[in-house]
């Protein structure tokens, strides 16, 4: 009889990568924020780290950390978020009609509930080095 296991391949990198089966501590990052969850059981991807997970309790202790990492990562970049608006003088309500987003989003992201937009982010970093830009963003509404 023949024990040995069909190979399987990643289908992320989808160049015919092989999948490893093992149980592994897998480190989950967001925004810098990192995360350990020990002894994940899936075929792991040498390659991309791309798993695909052999038990329901494997996946849930990472979905935990990623969740956990996000929000950690979220008060973080809602504190930066808020420091620019007030930087530039922008109240959250007038932010929120300025960047899109209705009149609650700046709460939302100063609160890590929520995530700005890149092109958000961008224009208030832009706006935060040159100010002077303020007024005729406030004229185009």
């Amino acid at each position: 009889m023949n024990m040995t296991r069909k190979p399987r391949y990643c289908l992320q990198c989808d160049d015919g990568t092989v999948l490893e089966l093992k149980v592994k501590d897998v480190t989950v990052t967001v925004d810098g924020v990192s995360r350990v969850v020990p002894d994940v059981a899936g075929w792991h991807c040498p390659k991309c780290s791309e798993i695909e997970f052999v038990d329901a309790d494997s996946a849930e202790r990472i979905s935990i950390a990623l969740r956990s990492a996000r929000e950690e990562a979220g008060a973080g970049n809602g504190e930066a978020i808020r420091a620019m608006r007030k930087k530039i003088g922008l109240k959250q309500t007038e932010a929120g009609q300025l960047f899109g987003g209705g009149v609650n989003a700046f709460s939302l992201y100063e609160r890590g509930k929520a995530r700005p937009g890149k092109s958000t982010v961008i224009l208030l970093e832009l706006l935060t080095r040159h100010p002077e830009l303020v007024a005729e963003v406030r004229g185009r509404f």
